[in-house]
């Protein structure tokens, strides 16, 4: 049914990302597919990394490791912004096209106030990419 799982991640924040690395795990194991894991970052250091060839790296080690982990093919995909604050959602939807993903697994929360007013990165790709997006919620 799947065969490239899509799982943005955020590598300040790997550690609250568990419920959607299993879910994509899972999915990927059931289906045969890869795991392509995708994160956004400046050109510019960063908390995570100081320049993009070293985060770059950090992704690649991180694929290395979920792949280890949890028995499955998996690779990373970096996208490098000026602003990823402010280009997220469009860096995602092109990470989308780019990667080949029919299927993005991400890491969502329980909506606040705040939701109703600004949409979340989720919601836009469900509307926007040719691929199924599954939200999973913390």
């Amino acid at each position: 049914m799947f065969s490239k799982i899509m799982v943005p991640v955020d590598l300040a924040h790997a550690a609250s990302l568990d419920r959607a690395l299993t879910c994509a795990a899972g999915l990927a194991g059931q289906y045969g597919a890869e795991i392509v894991y995708v994160g956004v970052t400046a050109q510019t250091p960063g908390s995570v990394a100081h320049t993009p060839a070293e985060y770059k790296s950090k992704l690649a080690d991180f694929a290395a490791g979920q792949s280890g982990q949890h028995g499955i093919t998996a690779t990373s995909h970096m996208v490098e912004s000026h602003d990823p604050a402010v280009d997220m959602d469009k860096a995602l939807l092109k990470a989308v096209a780019d990667t080949g993903a029919d299927l993005v697994v991400m890491q969502s929360h329980k909506p606040g106030l705040s939701d109703y007013i600004f949409e979340g990165h989720g919601p836009y790709l469900s509307q926007h990419a040719k691929a199924s997006v599954m939200l999973v919620r913390d």
